[in-house]
């Protein structure tokens, strides 16, 4: 479970900022949109984090971010010695070109709850640390620091941590993590944090984005096709049947960029198993493959695989712009997906950007639950919580966001709200 996730120095955020899911004392929804951790302290984390901004506000950067540490920790170990590392600092501060970016996590896992991150620049990763909290005082399990005065760099382990850290030691790579080389020479210790990131965590960004494949794949399982099927019937299209038949065509394969965050593709001639959906009208009825229907129900059978598999295994889902292509009453379905706990038994989350107001509904949100990103006059970014603005228990979240009161709109908007707010004095 995710309970927090810092970060500085990356593309837009050039001070430290960071997403707390850590659940604040109000009490209302609690046994909705919250679960519990496991842990002693924090006891409960929310399901689901919504953030707002304007656009280039920094919502997509820092979800950037995120998907970028993952990539780090899964993939570090194997990368060319010589390769740089994705270093994207702030850049419109010549002071922050020489300064490190640091990422760091704080999750509950199985029970304890870890805090892991790291510095890097382009050259070399400048530190690495793991604490891991079985009682109030943190076991360090890695420190590693490296002195550039002294082109020298130290590793130091806790005795808490089982293995052969010396190999461990030898093995790291300047650009390679060193949880990431530890777990390729089969540390069983630091593999429970590696496989949060590579198989708890799933990055959607470009709106939500993915191929249709996994959702493919789990159609002949009869239990999971009804609740494909359910899926899109929530967004009332009129679909009885989903099915698959076997065709030749062209498998795309999508890889982000870490230097440039854009997605690269890659293609290649397979079978491929196509989707068919039947659509019926009274007693007519009809065959349609995927490309036939709109971008929505498209975008939303995309999903609906890796979203129930998510649900069933507890893990955390990050979309970026959720609303793109989908109606807003389907995005509220999938948040209340989320926190449903009959549907949700095993603490999965949902942490997402957007510009659906419709979404600021106490209702629907706990004011625990809602960000907004904002920008200064340097262009630095920041996340500011709903909190921070004290807003009353039953406030109109919608109209207050929109007349600028949380930050997080259009400058544009800002002025036409205040020529209007001239126009009624």
């Amino acid at each position: 479970m995710l309970l927090e996730f810092r970060v500085r120095n990356f593309r837009t955020f050039r001070d430290e900022t960071s997403l707390s899911l850590v659940a604040s004392p109000d009490k209302s929804l609690a046994l909705e949109n919250t679960a519990a951790t496991g842990l002693p302290q924090p006891s409960r984390a929310v399901r689901t984090a919504a953030i707002y901004g304007a656009n280039a506000s920094g919502k997509t950067n820092f979800l950037r971010a995120l998907g970028l540490m993952t990539q780090m920790v899964v993939e570090s170990a194997g990368w060319e010695p010589d390769r740089p590392l994705p270093f994207q600092p702030f850049r419109l501060d010549s002071a922050s070109l020489g300064e490190p970016t640091l990422f760091e996590v704080t999750l509950g896992i199985d029970g304890v709850q870890h805090q892991y991150g790291f510095e890097f620049t382009a050259g070399r990763i400048l530190a690495e640390w793991h604490r891991v909290y079985r009682t109030a005082r943190p076991q360090r399990w890695i420190d590693r620091v490296y002195d550039p005065a002294a082109n020298m760099e130290t590793m130091d382990f806790s005795a808490h941590l089982a293995g052969p850290k010396s190999v461990w030691q030898q093995a790291t790579r300047a650009n390679a993590l060193l949880l990431s080389t530890a777990v390729r020479l089969n540390s069983e210790s630091l593999r429970p944090l590696f496989q949060w990131f590579s198989s708890s965590l799933s990055v959607f960004l470009d709106g939500g984005h993915s191929e249709p494949s996994f959702t493919v794949s789990v159609l002949n399982d009869q239990s999971l096709n009804r609740e494909v099927t359910r899926l899109l019937n929530a967004a009332d299209i009129a679909i009885t049947r989903i099915a698959t038949e076997k065709q030749e065509g062209q498998q795309r394969q999508f890889q982000v960029n870490p230097l440039t965050g854009e997605i690269e593709t890659k293609s290649g001639d397979v079978e491929l198993l196509k989707p068919t959906f039947e659509h019926s009208v009274g007693r007519e009825r009809a065959i349609f493959g995927l490309e036939d229907e709109s971008l929505g129900t498209q975008k939303l059978f995309a999903l609906a695989g890796p979203l129930l598999d998510i649900l069933a295994k507890g893990r955390v889902l990050i979309i970026d712009e959720i609303d793109r292509s989908l109606h807003p009453l389907l995005v509220r379905r999938i948040i209340e997906s989320f926190q449903n706990p009959e549907l949700n038994r095993h603490g999965a989350q949902l942490i997402f950007s957007t510009h659906d107001t419709s979404l600021l509904d106490t209702t629907l949100l706990r004011r625990d639950q809602i960000w907004f990103a904002e920008k200064d006059a340097s262009q630095r970014a920041a996340l500011v919580p709903l909190s921070d603005f004290s807003p009353r228990a039953k406030e109109a979240l919608e109209k207050g966001y929109l007349s600028g009161r949380y930050g997080g709109i259009p400058t544009l908007q800002r002025h036409l709200v205040t020529r209007v707010q001239h126009a009624e004095k």
